[in-house]
């Protein structure tokens, strides 16, 4: 079977190279080729026609998805807590995620994501003026007075490395916190293979599980695969999603557990946001 990235290969990704990489995938009966993606990957795309077995999402997008007529779910939430995050300059003595849009600045980011989108209702606009994200920390790095959207396992690492202080805010403390690098099935595929589901979500449990205590085989082989992350920062990001991947939840229900309290709550906020225009029963969305 076929697992598509929506990302190059990262920490977020670390547990899935581990269960390939020590067999765990195997022992159960499963040969996983987990595929690379890119900026623009489509995955829910890819899913939905046939052309992969599984892929890796997020829970909005997976809502906005359904919304449009993709007949898939969830399976497996890596991500309890979102990483996404606004990177501020410490020096500006920001002391709560508010304080970003309250204050004059530059916010580069997509203005149509929809956290993006509940930051703008929640807290407004009017103090700051919101540029397109170019991508990397360039434009962070140029303008003390700049903040920009990033994952809280990457972007600050490297500002950090490149000389700037950044204080990191989590998108999650706003209100609005969907399951990130979900791993998304065709509802078809679910019903028709319970089995193959359970065996999956366990072995990627046990991946997990492992790439949490010792990232270091899975970090090699991404480090060749995505050389232009640095074994260092690979190190640095697998230990800053720890608090973000275990969670008092995880702990009794189990890795990559999803609620249908979570689901049902997001899908309100993107129909509030009009990202979408309906939504579905919240056990729907997940399996």
């Amino acid at each position: 079977m076929r697992l598509a990235l929506n990302w190059k290969p990262e920490p977020e990704f670390g547990g899935f190279y581990d269960a390939s990489l020590n067999g765990i995938y195997k022992k159960e009966g499963m040969e996983i080729e987990i595929l690379p993606g890119g900026v623009g990957t489509p995955v829910i795309q890819m899913v939905e026609a046939g052309k992969v077995e599984m892929g890796i999402s997020n829970s909005d997008e997976v809502i906005l998805g359904r919304s449009q007529g993709a007949e898939v779910v969830s399976i497996y939430a890596v991500y309890q807590t979102s990483p996404m995050a606004l990177l501020t300059h410490s020096e500006r003595g920001f002391k709560e995620l508010k304080d970003v849009f309250e204050n004059p600045g530059t916010i580069a980011a997509e203005r149509g994501l929809p956290y993006i989108r509940f930051c703008e209702k929640k807290y407004g606009f009017k103090n700051v003026k919101v540029v397109p994200f170019l991508g990397g920390i360039t434009q962070f790095l140029s303008d003390k007075k700049m903040t920009q959207q990033g994952f809280i396992t990457a972007e600050p690492i490297l500002a950090k490395k490149q000389g700037a202080n950044p204080k990191t805010f989590l998108i999650a403390d706003s209100g609005y916190n969907p399951y990130l690098t979900v791993v998304i099935v065709r509802k078809d595929f679910a019903v028709k293979n319970p089995e193959l589901v359970k065996k999956f979500v366990k072995a990627t449990q046990e991946g997990w599980r492992n790439y949490l205590k010792n990232p270091a085989l899975a970090n090699k082989t991404m480090v060749s695969l995505n050389p232009t992350m640095d074994p260092e920062t690979f190190q640095e990001g697998a230990k800053a999603q720890i608090p973000l991947i275990e969670t008092a939840e995880t702990k009794k229900f189990g890795l990559g557990y999803q609620s249908k309290e979570r689901w049902k709550e997001l899908a309100s906020q993107l129909l509030e946001l009009k990202v979408i225009k309906t939504t579905f029963p919240a056990e729907t969305y997940y399996q």
